[in-house]
């Protein structure tokens, strides 16, 4: 099985994808053939930063659980409670 039809299985929730030139925690948007569609979230404001495309070929890793992908979906969670 490749990684983006692992990926598609996940759209739509918060992880940390490491790719060639950086890595950050986000929202996985959208699962391509070729690209990914993903929303960076800034881990000090709890806002969507940046909206990144990222060939498939060059995703290097992807945590969808863990004590860190935990604590930023309880951040957002909380947050959206709030408004």
């Amino acid at each position: 099985m490749k990684l983006v039809e692992k990926l598609k299985g996940y759209e739509n929730q918060y992880m940390f994808v490491k790719w060639a030139t950086g890595g950050e925690y986000g929202k996985l948007v959208y699962v391509g053939d070729d690209f990914i569609e993903f929303n960076i979230i800034d881990v000090d404001t709890m806002e969507y930063s940046e909206t990144v495309f990222i060939q498939s070929a060059l995703i290097l890793e992807v945590a969808v659980g863990g004590a860190d992908v935990q604590r930023i979906l309880a951040e957002v969670s909380s947050k959206m409670s709030l408004e």
